[in-house]
C-alpha cells in the first residue's frame, strides 16, 4: 500500500457563523497530480491554506507523512510547498535575490543556499533571468518563479492554488509541463476551477461545492459519471422518425444536418445501438457512423455542482 503524504481527516471552517467546508477528508499518496477542482468561492482555497498551516481550521485534523499539523505545525511545514493564488513576490528583487530570502527562510543551511537556489532556477527555466527584477518578468515567468520558491527546500507535497490563472495559451502550456516534471518525484496538488486545466494534468479529482466534497475518484470516472443517454448516428438513407421512434427504447430525434441525428434512449445503450444496425441493415438505411454521445465535462460539473453525491 502506498504511503499517504497527506491525510485530512474531519476537516472544517467557518468564518463567524458560515461554514467555509465542512467535514472534508482525503488521502495523497506520494506521487502524481489530484486535480482540487470547484467553482469560486466553493472551499478551495480555504482548504488548502489549512492544509498548508496557514489558517488554524475549526475542527478536524491534517497530517502531513504523519505529522500532526497542529500539534507540531513546523516540522509538517518543512515537508510543503505552497504556491498560493496571489504568489508571495518582492516585486523590487530580482530573481535570484527573491530566491535567497526564500532560502533563509526554508531554513536551508547557509553553504547549501547557493545549490538551492540555482537548482530551483534551473528546474524551472529561469536561470537566464536570475539578475531581472520580478516586477520585469512576464506574468508566466512571475508563475516559475512562484513555484521555484514552493520546491526550493524538496518538499514532499506541494500545493498550487490555481497557478494557471491569467496566463496567456503559450504559458499556460509551459506551466503544465513544469507542473508534470515537478510531480515526477513528488506529490502535487493542482487547484483549479477551469474544467479544462484539471482534466489534461490530473489522473485523480476531488471536487469541492459548497464546502463539501462532491466528488473524489479518478479523471475516467468523472468524465463516465452522467450515463450516455444519446448516441451520434449517421446515415445516407435515413427513414422517417417514425420508423426509428418505434424501435424499442428511442425517445427523441434531433436532426443536426439531412443525414446525421441525436437519438435519445433510455435503457442500455448496447441494446438500442445493436436495434438500430440490426433495422439499417434490413430496411437499408446506410448507417455509415454510430457512437455514444457522452456528458460534456461541463455537464458533469453542473451535475455534480446542483446534485451533490460525496464519494470520500
Amino acid at each position: 500500500m502506498e504511503k499517504q503524504i497527506l491525510r485530512i481527516e474531519g476537516l472544517s471552517h467557518k468564518y463567524s457563523n458560515n461554514w467555509a467546508i465542512r467535514d472534508i477528508n482525503l488521502e495523497i499518496g506520494q506521487h502524481g497530480i489530484l486535480g482540487l477542482l470547484g467553482s469560486n468561492g466553493a472551499g478551495k482555497s480555504t482548504t488548502m491554506n489549512i492544509m498548508c498551516g496557514v489558517l488554524n481550521q475549526t475542527q478536524g485534523k491534517v497530517f502531513i507523512n504523519g505529522i500532526d499539523m497542529a500539534e507540531h505545525p513546523n516540522e509538517a511545514k518543512k515537508l510543503i510547498g505552497f504556491l498560493p493564488q496571489q504568489p508571495p513576490l518582492y516585486m523590487d528583487l530580482t530573481v535570484e535575490e527573491y530566491l535567497i530570502h526564500c532560502a533563509w527562510l526554508r531554513l536551508i543551511g547557509k553553504t547549501d543556499i547557493k545549490n538551492a537556489v540555482g537548482e530551483a532556477m534551473e528546474r524551472c527555466g529561469i536561470t537566464h533571468f536570475r539578475s531581472r527584477l520580478i516586477k520585469n518578468l512576464s506574468g508566466g515567468y512571475r508563475q516559475r518563479v512562484g513555484i521555484a520558491q514552493a520546491i526550493i527546500h524538496h518538499p514532499a507535497l506541494v500545493v498550487l492554488d490555481e497557478p494557471t490563472n491569467g496566463l496567456d495559451p503559450n504559458q499556460i502550456v509551459e506551466v503544465r509541463a513544469l507542473i508534470k516534471e515537478i510531480a515526477l518525484d513528488r506529490s502535487v496538488i493542482f487547484s483549479s476551477h477551469i474544467l479544462s486545466e484539471v482534466q489534461v494534468l490530473c489522473s485523480n479529482i476531488t471536487m469541492i461545492e459548497g464546502g463539501k466534497i462532491v466528488f473524489a475518484d479518478t479523471m475516467d470516472a468523472f468524465n463516465n459519471y452522467v450515463e450516455p443517454h444519446s448516441l451520434m448516428v449517421t446515415m445516407r438513407n435515413p427513414p422517417p422518425d417514425e420508423q426509428l421512434l418505434a424501435l424499442s427504447g428511442i425517445t427523441k430525434i434531433e436532426h443536426l444536418t439531412d443525414r446525421q441525428m441525436r437519438i435519445f434512449f433510455s435503457g442500455d445503450d448496447n441494446d438500442i445501438t445493436e436495434n438500430i444496425i440490426e433495422a439499417s441493415v434490413g430496411q437499408r438505411w446506410q448507417l455509415k457512423e454510430i457512437n455514444v454521445d457522452k456528458s460534456s465535462i461541463d455537464e458533469i460539473f453542473a451535475q455534480l455542482s446542483n446534485n451533490p453525491k460525496s464519494k470520500n
